[in-house]
């Protein structure tokens, strides 16, 4: 009498490459279920770029003008900060409690994974970025000769890429201190190069250069085109298209070097 064996791997889920809008929103809804129970993180994500510009603001108190000159800017670097901390984070804490390996188990792609959390982690960036945006123009009073509403979009899409640059290094990071530690590596460099503190024309060549290809610099171009101008200028739809590009890359790096588990 013979015995046949069925073997294991047919019982495996079979992979699935391309994304599905059903596991994708399926993916995002589990993930504000578990945010709606986490205050915290909640008023991490939305408050707090509102009260750095509360505090810039009278920070300047006596120089209104300085406000305005840089009040656009950080408008656009605070909610990229705020998401990349909270999206890193989050996402780590997926991986090393289990949680994404059994997801991973189930029929479901990194990308719909990394879109599902994208999705996510994006509509408190809508929320992140109206809520401050409000309160510069509304309450503040940053002078803006532009449209607020292309404030808001540069705004919206530098938070998305934050969040995108929290998703991907958080696949480099062995626990929540280390993907802290990512944040002088990434945001920093970033932060002193994008034309904030001098224009980006007046840095040594080398520096200048290495500007050129970081998309905070395009974010702050990008601000400053709004503050300048009352129309939209092709300078502002290239710089806008170029912080979207490269949330969009890096979500795509994020995808590809998603690990199940923490080594």
């Amino acid at each position: 009498m013979t015995t046949t064996t069925t073997p294991t791997a047919s019982l495996a889920p079979a992979p699935t490459s391309a994304l599905s809008l059903s596991r994708t929103t399926a993916t995002a809804a589990r993930v504000l279920r578990q945010l709606r129970h986490d205050p915290r993180t909640i008023a991490m994500l939305i408050l707090i770029p509102c009260v750095m510009l509360f505090l810039l603001r009278y920070v300047f108190d006596g120089s209104p003008r300085t406000f305005d000159s840089i009040g656009a800017s950080l408008l656009g670097i605070f909610p990229l900060i705020t998401m990349f901390l909270v999206t890193s984070i989050a996402t780590l804490r997926e991986r090393t409690s289990g949680t994404l390996e059994r997801l991973l188990a189930m029929p479901l792609g990194k990308g719909d994974l990394i879109a599902g959390y994208a999705l996510a982690f994006g509509t408190f960036a809508i929320i992140q970025s109206a809520l401050a945006t409000g309160l510069a123009l509304w309450f503040l009073g940053l002078d803006v000769i532009g449209s607020p509403w292309l404030l808001l979009l540069v705004a919206l899409l530098d938070a998305l890429l934050g969040t995108a640059l929290g998703l991907f290094v958080s696949a480099f990071a062995a626990s929540e201190f280390q993907a802290v530690q990512f944040m002088p590596a990434v945001i920093f460099p970033q932060l002193l190069l994008c034309g904030l503190f001098t224009p980006r024309d007046n840095m040594h060549p080398v520096l200048e250069g290495i500007s050129n290809v970081l998309p905070m610099s395009y974010a702050v171009d990008g601000m400053n085109e709004v503050l300048k101008h009352t129309d939209m200028t092709a300078t502002f739809v290239r710089d806008a298209l170029i912080v979207a590009g490269c949330a969009l890359l890096v979500l795509c790096l994020g995808a590809a070097t998603l690990r199940r588990r923490t080594a």
